[in-house]
């Protein structure tokens, strides 16, 4: 087998196959060639300005992929500046939100609705001043009524049975309060 009759391209399917030096490659069909059956010319397209529009397309595939390559550069510099004056993504999401949220504030929506509700919240506050004072008046008239004036006659001395004399503001001695003997060890 002579080296050099052997396909040494590894992308192709013929990889590690003889080919014949007998066969010429320009009696193969190549893909997206002018003529070829698979990719016929559109009608009324002459051979001249389809190879025209192929130059075209070249030259516009190349711009595309020089552009991409300018901008990849350009965000390179754009991170390479940003590190060098401290921000990070964590510092611009926070100047993004901070901007956001004073766009919003300044919107004459956001105006509109705190307006609203303050007025809401000044009725609310007014409505819950009202309820606490009729609220403290009726239980000042129920502490004064003669049936919880004896219930807490009632409770009164109750507590005084439980608790005793002792009960009037003395503290109630505790188990802590006692010094440990030998009968009364600490733990």
């Amino acid at each position: 087998m002579d080296p050099a009759s052997q396909d040494i391209n590894l992308n192709s399917p013929n990889k590690g196959l003889v080919v014949e030096t007998s066969d010429s490659l320009s009696d193969l069909p190549v893909e997206g060639a002018v003529g070829n059956s698979a990719n016929p010319l559109p009608p009324g397209l002459t051979e001249e300005e389809a190879e025209e529009l192929r130059t075209e397309l070249t030259k516009v595939e190349e711009e595309i992929n020089t552009l991409r390559q300018v901008l990849s550069a350009k965000e390179r510099h754009s991170a390479e500046l940003k590190r060098k004056l401290g921000l990070n993504p964590l510092n611009e999401l926070k100047q993004n939100l901070t901007k956001s949220w004073q766009d919003v504030q300044t919107s004459n929506a956001y105006k509109k609705t705190q307006e609203t509700l303050s007025q809401a919240g000044q009725k609310t506050s007014a409505a819950f001043t009202t309820v606490g004072t009729v609220i403290s008046k009726r239980l000042g008239d129920m502490r004064n009524s003669a049936t919880f004036k004896s219930f807490e006659d009632k409770m009164g001395n109750l507590k005084y049975k439980v608790v005793g004399p002792r009960g009037n503001g003395e503290a109630a001695s505790s188990p802590t309060d006692t010094t440990p003997t030998q009968d009364n060890p600490p733990f």
